[in-house]
């Protein structure tokens, strides 16, 4: 009975430390990913056309930039927005909190990085929406951190 305790509990440590390795990991490229959107992000108008919540696909990215999502980004449904940007029609991609406040069929002030869509500027946007108690005390606590 001891040695099958002891069997589980080396195997269980194994297991966190994989995670542990993993989640650091994974933590860097994340830290790296946002440090590279900070650095190249542009504040450009656009006018929203339309927006979903679906797969990416070939038909609604580029090719080149579908081919290099990772393929578990691909089987997820992620928020995309059609937009005008400048003379052209673009697919672009966002959060899904920038994707809740964004309007349809309106010219709109963003800050884009490559196709990704950093933060809506200019309107008072994110008040129109009905929030939630819990958003409306996440709101706070943002809004009391950047005072700080």
């Amino acid at each position: 009975m001891l040695d099958i305790l002891i069997i589980v509990l080396i195997i269980v440590i194994i297991a966190l430390g994989i995670l542990y390795y993993f989640n650091r990991k994974n933590m860097g490229k994340m830290i790296q990913a946002q440090d590279f959107i900070e650095q190249n992000k542009v504040l450009t108008q656009i006018f929203v056309i339309d927006k979903k919540i679906e797969k990416p696909s070939p038909t609604n990215m580029t090719k080149a930039v579908y081919e290099q999502m990772p393929k578990m980004a691909r089987m997820r449904k992620m928020p995309l927005v059609k937009a005008k940007v400048g003379p052209q029609i673009v697919n672009l991609m966002c959060d899904k909190s920038v994707f809740e406040i964004l309007p349809v069929k309106k010219n709109i002030k963003v800050e884009l990085a490559g196709i990704y869509i950093v933060k809506v500027k200019g309107t008072n946007l994110a008040n129109k929406k009905k929030k939630t108690f819990g958003e409306k005390m996440s709101l706070k606590m943002k809004e009391m951190q950047e005072k700080k």
